[in-house]
């Protein structure tokens, strides 16, 4: 069992960003604007962010905790629910692509589940599976995790992921997720990376 906390600071505040965005893709949705090149952007992005996400929880997260947590068969079976959960996810997402393009009567129903099933999903991790990370994995482990990110990300990556998380977040959760975060990266989004996100004017039809 760990007994050294996790900063779980960059996690949190990913999920924050999820959940905004589909609050934004809602409301273009609703003012008729959900076809725009800003919000078709950001959808984009949205669902890359996601896959990322997902896609490294699924292949170095969720292995680890197993591992931590062997011979615990309710912990083992809560861990193949996320997963679970990331491949239903897929379906509707493929749901709201399809209205997007030819089937516009069924957006606002096909976002609605969309957003209802994601935050569904966030909350049963937060509630319980990230409380099974804080016991089981050590900050090494959690390392080891968060390094398959940033390797994927990349720096380009880096340029969008860390503007798209602050974008529109308040002050205290902003600072937050900065403080998580090398000095010479929020250098970085401070001279070029966020004032680049504000130029792309992702969902701001």
């Amino acid at each position: 069992m760990s007994t050294d906390t996790i900063d779980l600071t960059v996690m949190y505040a990913a999920h924050d960003a999820f959940r905004r965005d589909l609050e934004r893709l809602a409301a273009a949705v609703s003012d008729g604007t959900a076809g725009s090149p800003q919000v078709r952007a950001g959808w984009a992005n949205f669902k890359r962010q996601l896959h990322i996400h997902h896609t490294a929880e699924d292949s170095d997260l969720w292995p680890r905790v197993e591992r931590g947590a062997a011979g615990r068969p309710r912990d083992v079976a809560l861990l193949a629910t996320m997963e679970a959960e990331h491949a239903g996810l897929g379906a509707l997402l493929t749901a709201v692509d399809t209205a997007l393009g030819e089937r516009p009567d069924e957006l606002p129903s096909c976002v609605d589940a969309l957003a209802a099933a994601l935050d569904d999903h966030l909350k049963h991790e937060e509630d319980s599976a990230l409380p099974l990370v804080q016991e089981v994995l050590t900050p090494a482990d959690w390392s080891a995790f968060t390094g398959r990110i940033r390797r994927v990300q990349g720096l380009r990556g880096a340029a969008v992921f860390v503007p798209w998380i602050v974008d529109g977040a308040p002050a205290a959760d902003r600072a937050r997720f900065l403080g998580a975060l090398p000095p010479p990266v929020r250098v970085l989004n401070r001279l070029f990376w966020e004032p680049g996100h504000r130029r792309r004017g992702l969902w701001r039809a």
